[in-house]
């Protein structure tokens, strides 16, 4: 039996030449599933992403789904695609293991915790004050420099990871420390500045906030600052009414991984990625 990709739609393209397009899972030209293949928004025409893959019931277990996957791959280097990506939820463990025996390997993850009712206290001696506009001109110039070198780290170019930092900042921080619904905070212990929060609460307190960076410069870590900064998020949701906070962590960092399990945050979902050789 062949397993094949059938074009169900013609192809989307927008801006920045990116693309995408729908297919059908065929085996010997009988539908057995879906998928949908696109080039990524935030890296480029260079990354391309299998955004949506679906085997019907009958036809799990015989492996069209690894065939597809494969299939699909070809198809993204035919777009001059030179990395793929996939984001699998936690509750898939089977497309998790699809994903790891074709070689994809995980990049970073999504992480999510429901809050209490009661907000956390902070410890003695430490509290909080709102960046003001010296204090995020040096802040931004270095979390916008951490944040390219994490992406760097990970197998991203550094054009890629430059141009996304730039994209990123200037959509979630257009206002700088004023920008509605975000809140940047500086953490004060004993008198010294120990840590920064960037906290991005939503439009509305039913969906998730997001913590978008915690950073305890080197010479204050090993104090419970990190901890801290996570306590003080809480703090400012469940006075925002939002009962929620989820979070990005990229894979290998122990010591933030540790933290937040050691909160209660849970994984949601896993990014994987695979080079096109």
């Amino acid at each position: 039996m062949t397993t094949t990709l059938r074009p169900a739609a013609p192809e989307d393209s927008g801006p920045g030449g990116t693309r995408s397009r729908r297919y059908t899972v065929c085996v010997n030209s009988r539908p057995v599933g879906e998928l949908r293949l696109a080039t990524d928004v935030r890296f480029g025409a260079a990354v391309g992403r299998i955004t949506d893959l679906r085997i019907a019931g009958p036809d799990r277990g015989r492996g069209r789904a690894t065939v597809a996957a494969l299939a699909a791959e070809e198809v993204l280097r035919g777009w001059d695609c030179r990395r793929v990506e996939v984001t699998v939820p936690e509750t898939a463990p089977a497309a998790l293991r699809l994903a790891a025996a074709l070689g994809y390997t995980e990049r970073n993850r999504a992480m999510r915790k429901e809050l209490p009712p009661t907000p956390p206290d902070l410890p003695p001696g430490s509290r909080p004050r709102p960046m003001d506009e010296d204090d995020f001109v040096a802040w931004h110039a270095w979390e916008r420099e951490h944040y390219v070198a994490s992406w760097t780290r990970h197998g991203v170019p550094p054009e890629q990871a430059r141009a996304k930092a730039e994209a990123d900042h200037r959509v979630l921080l257009p206002d700088g420390p004023r920008t509605a619904h975000t809140v940047l905070r500086v953490l004060v212990h004993d008198g010294a500045d120990v840590g920064h929060l960037w906290l991005r609460l939503p439009a509305t307190p039913d969906t998730d906030a997001w913590v978008f960076f915690v950073d305890v410069p080197e010479d204050h870590r090993g104090h419970g600052h990190g901890r801290t900064l996570m306590h003080l998020a809480e703090r400012e949701c469940l006075t925002a009414g939002v009962r929620s906070l989820a979070l990005n962590v990229f894979t290998g960092n122990t010591p933030a991984e540790r933290l937040y399990e050691s909160l209660g945050y849970r994984t949601t979902q896993r990014t994987l990625t695979k080079p096109l050789l």
